[in-house]
């Protein structure tokens, strides 16, 4: 059995072997997490705190366009916060345990905060306070094959009469673990050897980054504006040394730069029962790609340029009706827009790419409502109706216009008999937001020569999905969640074939109706009980299963790109003798497949484990020092290639590339003021 199985063997043993702490929580209530209960953990952020909640799992949320289904499920002082490219989990990290008054597990939805469309959420309660803080960090980044990656982090946050203004800059460098060195070999359909190699491949990012804020009073209620200036850079250089069927070398190169910038704004105003939310936001976002493919009889140029735009608008009135009914209506209105500009040249000559220069605007818009009814102390029930519509249009290459409109149902209950047991289950229609990244052609014709255009002609992927969560308390800090998901699935985007005069590509389509199901298991063990003070186990899995019908061979499959099992486990040992902690964090090896017009490729990730030590010699400085890498992880990808399309021909080569990033050190040096 695998480390996952264990972990769901491990949570199953202690919700029956187990009795729950006494007074957790009042039946179907909120849990309050102060910072007196991480002291013993090493935390130094909100970050730290939210990523040591017992049965808690973070999801800093999804890159969608529009803020319903954006964000998190975290908040700060119970509002998401107005950003995007400047994720959650990086607002988190500005957030000094020194501003935290506690952390909140919110189960099964609370008075007046907006869960988001989920059944748990964590809010992070700042205090109000006057008084400055912030932090200087200094971060040093040894690698295996000799490179040395340096960065620098500060963020400031001050607060008088009410006002609150932050500031934030990063400026560094980091590496891709999933590009490094090892051998590749192609193989013919006998098995024969086409290709024997060995890869030098390095791959590393660049941050350079201004991040603000500013809130205060306004008309009676309270305005924040945040802005953000994000410019990501990232390289990839992979050289390829055959040996067979000669003595040669290929080359590859692909940098992309990425400029994002955005600004947001959030006013809210009480009146009595009643309380009003207006929300703003703008960004910008300008990607130039470059990737070339070098060999002794090709030389393959991708050249792309893209730019999006979006701008968003939402409108919330929330009432508490009473002690036990709160109402919420909305309505949220988005303009976005995407300019692509798209090359390919092979030796010189230009070839054509399916949708390779496109405009394409999408005006959307949405209005809902959600009713919270407490009718016991043990029961709660949400139900929400959402009505979403928009049209889309694109101009170029490819010309099309077209209208969507969806309802999106959702049914919510909680059930809480005592302090230690919830039952949670969810009833929804789920619809995907497009992604402006399926719309143009990828990078990877450079080196493979296989053409993935885009298609901006996609409608969303919509779901029917039925969960039920089971959620025990154990130990006082103990927590064991169990979930189980449904998804009956319409409209699904995968690949499939696309024709374009003599190209013959595949690209994201709408392939038609397909299934997922998931399990997922968490557990958050403290370990006193077994003899080990001050320390903590948690981990966490997810196997997944998914149906759809092959459009190239037409025959069931599973959904490109689906992990059919993920997990990661994580050991902390608090040591205040020596005012220090230290621990192991596990992030499981997983496997992922895509399936194309001409070929199967399957990226398989071994288990990636590193060895970490905080050590805090006053009170404002703190020392981590990681291991990384210590197993020193394989990528393994492996190609599958087809003479033709794979519902006809046969396979005309097996390419395999395994490549080990080796083992890294990581240095940082935390300075905390105020």
């Amino acid at each position: 059995m695998n480390l996952a199985g264990v972990i769901a063997v491990a949570a199953l043993a202690a919700t029956l072997c187990s009795t729950p702490a006494a007074a957790q929580e009042p039946p179907g209530g909120v849990i309050a997490y102060p910072p007196a209960f991480f002291a013993e953990m090493g935390t130094s952020t909100a970050l730290d705190m939210v990523q040591r909640l017992p049965g808690f799992n973070f999801d800093k949320g999804a890159a969608v366009r529009g803020l319903a289904g954006a964000g998190g499920n975290v908040l700060i002082d119970g509002e998401p916060p107005v950003s995007k490219n400047d994720t959650l989990e990086e607002v988190l990290k500005r957030i000094p345990i020194g501003s935290i008054v506690r952390i909140e597990v919110i189960r099964g939805g609370a008075p007046g905060i907006d869960m988001q469309g989920r059944t748990v959420m964590a809010n992070v309660v700042r205090k109000q306070v006057s008084g400055t803080r912030g932090a200087v960090s200094v971060s040093v980044h040894p690698l295996a094959d000799g490179r040395v990656l340096n960065a620098l982090r500060a963020e400031g946050q001050w607060r008088w009469d009410g006002k609150l203004a932050e500031l934030s800059m990063v400026h560094g460098k980091g590496p891709d673990d999933s590009y490094g060195d090892g051998p590749r070999a192609r193989y013919g359909p006998a098995g024969q050897v086409l290709i024997r190699s060995r890869v030098d491949a390095d791959a590393q990012g660049e941050r350079r980054w201004l991040i603000g804020a500013f809130e205060s009073p306004f008309a009676k209620g309270r305005l924040r504006v945040n802005g953000a200036y994000l410019d990501n850079i990232s390289d990839i250089e992979l050289y390829d040394h055959l040996s067979v069927p000669s003595a040669t070398r290929e080359d590859e190169r692909i940098s992309v730069d990425r400029l994002q910038a955005e600004l947001g704004g959030r006013y809210t105003r009480r009146f009595g029962a009643t309380s009003l939310e207006v929300v703003a936001f703008q960004q910008w976002n300008n990607n130039d790609t470059q990737a070339r493919f070098t060999s002794a009889a090709v030389n393959r140029l991708f050249a792309s340029d893209k730019k999006v735009t979006e701008s968003v608008g939402r409108l919330n009135l929330r009432r508490r009706q009473t002690d036990k009914l709160s109402l919420e209506v909305g309505i949220e209105g988005a303009f976005n827009g995407l300019d692509s500009e798209t090359s390919l040249s092979v030796n010189g000559a230009r070839i054509a790419v399916p949708a390779a220069n496109v405009r394409v605007e999408e005006a959307r818009g949405e209005v809902f409502g959600v009713a919270t009814w407490r009718p016991t102390a043990e029961l709660t029930v949400e139900g929400g109706l959402r009505q979403e519509a928009s049209k889309i249009t694109s101009t170029g290459d490819v010309r099309l216009e077209k209208s969507l409109s969806f309802l999106k149902p959702r049914l919510a209950v909680t059930w809480a008999p005592n302090a230690a047991d919830q039952l949670r289950l969810r009833l929804e229609r789920e619809v995907s937001q497009l992604n402006f990244d399926d719309f143009v052609a990828s990078s990877s014709v450079a080196s493979t020569g296989v053409v993935l255009a885009g298609n901006p002609d996609l409608s969303p992927q919509q779901a029917w999905v039925a969960e039920a969560a089971f959620e025990r308390r154990f130990w006082g800090s103990g927590a064991a969640v169990l979930t189980l998901r449904h998804f009956e699935l319409t409209d699904v985007i995968d690949r499939a074939p696309i024709g374009s005069g003599v190209v013959v590509a595949d690209g994201p389509a709408n392939i038609g109706e397909g299934t997922k199901d998931e399990v997922a298991a968490s557990l958050t063990v403290p370990l006193a009980r077994l003899g080990v003070k001050n320390a903590t186990l948690r981990g966490q899995a997810t196997w997944r299963e998914s149906a759809v019908t092959d459009p190239a061979t037409g025959q069931e499959r599973e959904i490109s790109g689906l992990n059919p099992v993920s997990w990661d486990a994580h050991f902390t040992h608090d040591l205040p003798r020596w005012k220090a902690i230290w621990g192991v964090d596990v992030f499981g090896g997983f496997r992922e497949t895509y399936y194309r017009l001409t070929e199967i490729e399957t990226r398989k990730f071994e288990t990636f484990v590193t060895v970490f030590a905080e050590l805090k010699p006053r009170p404002d400085l703190i020392l981590r020092i990681e291991a990384q890498n210590i197993g020193e992880r394989d990528v393994q990808r492996i190609r599958e290639v087809y003479a033709g399309s794979r519902s006809t021909a046969a396979i005309a080569y097996t390419d395999v590339r395994d490549l080990e990033w080796g083992r890294a050190l990581f240095l940082r040096l935390r300075k905390i003021i105020g």
